[in-house]
């Protein structure tokens, strides 16, 4: 059965062990270069914040802050078991649905204009009195995209 002078003896030995090991280590550091001194000592640094933050978290949960309202309520920060209640999941699945029908009406937007623009082609296309022949040469999409699908006669001696 473990007492509570057994912990603290416990505790002892394995600071004394740790000081030891941290004692040797330092001794064989003086013979390591510059920049992997500063990696050494940024990771010491980092290992020691992370041992501590769960610590601080734990404390914090157990004694939430308590802040008085102006109504003379108050108001409870951190601490509570699911911080998306209710309302908040109901903001959060309205701001998704808006933004799923934003998307929705960008996509169809964009295909009702790609149809009107193959719509404006093809009206030109039909209106226009060009011969047979011009649609099977080679060059006639590149007078076409040079033209902006408006297949209007130009003057002649000037330039398209």
């Amino acid at each position: 059965m473990n007492t509570q002078p057994d912990m603290h003896r416990q505790q002892t030995l394995q600071d004394r062990a740790g000081l030891r090991l941290a004692a040797h280590l330092a001794g064989g550091a003086s013979a390591l270069p510059h920049d992997i001194e500063e990696r050494l000592r940024a990771a010491r640094e980092r290992a020691v914040a992370h041992r501590r933050r769960p610590a601080a978290v734990a404390a914090a949960a157990a004694n939430p802050v308590r802040v008085p309202t102006p109504l003379g309520a108050t108001a409870v920060l951190g601490g509570g078991t699911d911080p998306l209640e209710r309302w908040g999941r109901i903001a959060s699945t309205a701001l998704l649905l808006a933004l799923a029908i934003g998307l929705v009406s960008i996509v169809s937007t964009q295909n009702e204009d790609r149809a009107l623009e193959v719509a404006r082609i093809d009206e030109a296309l039909l209106i226009d009195a060009l011969p047979p022949q011009a649609y099977t040469d080679p060059g006639f999409l590149q007078f076409l995209n040079l033209h902006d699908g408006h297949l209007a006669p130009h003057p002649p001696g000037a330039l398209p």
